[in-house]
């Protein structure tokens, strides 16, 4: 298919549309992720004992969550909203089930690699922070996102979907920083498998 049949289908021009009405949907998930995902960070920060907070840590999650999450994630929701335009519970279980195995992945692996990119680290670095947690946090996010999810597609109004995740992000946030910040030894030492091992150098 020809890049411009694609750019004329009904898909993509549904998505356009929807898209545009989506713009308010989008700058009330930008504001709450700008608060939810520094504020995750600082809860972490406490529970780990911290007296004084990492204020460049917190900034961090600001950018991040702000202009990358609540982007991605809008673009998302549009592209699900006119795959599965039914408002019923199979369609709400459908739309779980195929972020889980498509944005989430994603979603993940993108927080992990950005994030570190964001520390000023090297690509190895970010490519290893990836191959270390990517697994760990998919298990317990399998567990989690599909059931808050469903409940988001089924009673939660449209215009509301993203700031809802926004929210359900705060503990989300809270466990992502805390999955950063753990070093691959500790991960061993919980019995968390390593996809990857740093080798020693010579």
């Amino acid at each position: 298919m020809s890049l411009r049949k694609i750019c004329n289908s009904e898909i993509v021009k549904k998505c356009v549309v929807h898209a545009q009405e989506s713009r308010k949907g989008l700058l009330r998930g930008m504001a709450s992720y700008a608060v939810i995902w520094p504020l995750g960070s600082v809860v972490q920060q406490k529970i780990e004992g911290r007296e004084e907070l990492d204020y460049w840590r917190v900034c961090r999650f600001l950018v991040y969550g702000s202009l990358y999450v609540a982007p991605t994630l809008t673009i998302w929701m549009t592209i699900a909203r006119v795959v599965w335009p039914q408002n019923n519970l199979r369609s709400a279980l459908t739309k779980a089930l195929v972020e889980q195995v498509t944005y989430t992945p994603f979603a993940m692996t993108s927080f992990y690699f950005g994030m570190t990119l964001l520390e000023m680290k090297t690509i190895d670095d970010a490519k290893k922070e990836v191959a270390d947690k990517f697994l760990p946090t998919y298990r317990v996010g399998a567990v989690v996102w599909p059931f808050l999810q469903t409940f988001n597609y089924t009673v939660v109004a449209e215009k509301n979907r993203i700031v809802f995740v926004s929210f359900c992000s705060l503990v989300w946030t809270t466990f992502l920083a805390y999955m950063k910040e753990l070093e691959a030894s500790r991960l061993e030492e919980e019995g968390v498998p390593l996809a990857i091992r740093k080798k020693p150098k010579a």
